[in-house]
């Protein structure tokens, strides 16, 4: 043993060294948020309660009842019950969602070619009872209403929903020529 690391082993150096890095921390200032005080602003584009988009013009939902949302869904958790209407067009009847159930992936909304459903940015929400996280129709159009009215729903949905088609030009490959292929 030599004299340095004799002499670390009487004055407990090592034990010194750790108990300034907790000191350092004890004395600045914390980096927690104190949530009901201070809430985080969501972030463009995250995924928070459901909505169903209202249609501008008859104020009515743009869900048509194709159901490929529910086929989507991993955890099952969206019910549509439909019924034909008027010159044979399906009519959404019912629309449920069990928010309990739902993991938030989103695929609900990207498998919807109506651009009919939506996950707002809204992610504060509690209740004592399971009934309140069963969300109907009506429900989910005042969702729509209070969480994305104007257009900053219609934003939200092109911006983060919608297929980038037009982002990436395609490359134009021409064919070879008979000369090149021969060789």
């Amino acid at each position: 043993m030599t004299i340095i690391e004799l002499i670390k082993k009487i004055f407990l150096i090592e034990i010194l060294q750790g108990l300034s890095v907790t000191f350092k921390h004890w004395i600045s200032p914390s980096v927690t948020r104190q949530y009901p005080k201070e809430k985080r602003v969501p972030f463009p584009g995250s995924r928070g309660l459901h909505a169903l988009v209202r249609n501008p013009v008859t104020g009515n939902a743009k869900c048509v009842g194709c159901g490929l949302c529910a086929a989507m869904c991993p955890s099952e958790c969206i019910y549509i019950y439909t019924s034909e209407g008027d010159d044979n067009k399906k009519v959404v009847d019912r629309y449920e969602i069990e928010v309990l159930r739902c993991v938030f992936c989103g695929l609900c909304v990207e498998a919807c070619p109506y651009g009919a459903l939506s996950l707002t940015d809204h992610f504060e929400y509690s209740d004592y009872t399971r009934e309140a996280f069963y969300y109907t129709k009506e429900m989910l159009l005042e969702n729509w209403d209070k969480y994305m009215s104007g257009d900053k729903g219609l934003e939200y949905l092109d911006k983060f929903w919608r297929p980038r088609t037009v982002d990436f030009p395609v490359p134009v490959i021409e064919p070879k020529k008979e000369e090149e292929v021969a060789k």
